[in-house]
């Protein structure tokens, strides 16, 4: 059935794609074939392999929208969504194969919850399927210093997916697999290109949530993730963009009363981060994260709009988990999202 037509919602399907012509030869197929309800696009972030030759060869169909620079996660859909009109965009990586049946269900979801904004599907791993995905598993939530983690996924710590989890409202949902409401999308600024990539997604909906919006994580849409297709975890690089970015969204989001205090903290632990970095021989990283806080102290003395989001939209402050999860993860050896102490849980 097409959900698209009998809930009168147009949907595109928007693949960034990166120097990624494996991915879309393996993936592409099977994205097509689950994904009736939407019209799929692939964005051309800059590629320099033969990606664009090849989709012309073997998927002449498929919609295309490309340009001459990688614009990073952030700068790539803003510039590609402004070309498409629809009703939802679903920001999907090009590593994903969708199981049957996951957009109508995301679509039916939205149908009955007007107050979501953005939803993802359960993230489970590619290679491992009865495992949930590092990147979102089934919805994430932020500690009381910024700390990214998951349902079925704190850390490094991953979990089966045994139905544990259900569908529910949740603070974050994964960039690998994002369906938003275009005119939310919009309302609050789009993705931060500031972020280039690496938590975009979860200052996205931070500010969705700081309008007033819901996000939410729905257990009867699937998809496998392979992960790691464009920055492997250690690179360098990745690890700037995680430790500048994450001062920045703290930075953009936090109350004003707790900002400076939690800020210098976050710093503190930074800086174990690179020691820690340093004893292991791993030098590039530990100058990764000096350079991450460089930039991110340029960014609070020269960036202008740093907020992001309309002034008749910023309704609220929004906490998640008031806890440290480094704390109960370590000390109190806490490595199960049941294991922990919501003030108010989500349903």
């Amino acid at each position: 059935m097409d959900f698209s037509y009998l809930c009168g919602m147009s949907v595109a399907i928007v693949i960034l794609n990166f120097n990624g012509k494996d991915f879309l030869a393996k993936f592409l197929p099977k994205v097509i074939e689950n994904s009736p309800e939407g019209r799929i696009y692939v964005a051309d972030n800059g590629s320099t392999d033969d990606s664009l030759a090849y989709l012309e060869t073997h998927f002449p169909n498929i919609a295309r929208i490309s340009w001459n620079k990688n614009l990073g996660y952030a700068g790539g859909y803003n510039y590609a969504l402004k070309q498409i009109e629809a009703n939802y965009y679903v920001l999907m990586n090009s590593d994903i194969e969708p199981r049957a049946h996951w957009l109508g269900e995301l679509i039916a979801y939205f149908s009955h919850h007007p107050e979501v904004a953005a939803a993802q599907p359960f993230l489970l791993d590619y290679q491992k399927p009865d495992y949930f995905e590092y990147a979102g598993a089934a919805g994430g939530y932020w500690d009381v210093l910024g700390y990214p983690f998951c349902r079925g996924r704190i850390f490094d710590h991953i979990e089966i997916n045994e139905g544990q989890y259900q569908t529910s409202k949740v603070d974050w949902a994964t960039g690998a697999c994002l369906m938003v409401r275009s005119q939310a999308y919009w309302e609050v600024g789009g993705l931060d290109e500031d972020f280039f990539a690496h938590m975009e997604e979860i200052d996205l909906c931070w500010r969705l949530r700081r309008a007033g919006h819901e996000i939410a994580a729905v257990a009867e849409s699937q998809v496998l993730h392979v992960g790691g297709g464009t920055l492997a975890q250690g690179n360098p690089f990745k690890t700037y963009l995680n430790f500048r970015n994450n001062l920045i969204l703290l930075y953009k989001n936090l109350a004003p009363g707790k900002k400076f205090s939690h800020l210098i903290l976050r710093m503190i632990l930074d800086g174990v981060a690179g020691l820690k970095f340093m004893a292991k021989g791993q030098f590039r990283s530990f100058i990764a994260i000096l350079k991450a806080h460089r930039d991110f102290y340029a960014y609070v003395l020269f960036k202008k709009n740093k907020q992001n989001l309309p002034a008749g939209f910023q309704k609220k402050y929004v906490e998640s988990y008031p806890n440290s999860i480094l704390l109960d993860y370590f000390l109190t050896n806490k490595k199960v999202f049941g294991e922990l102490k919501f003030k108010n849980p989500k349903s």
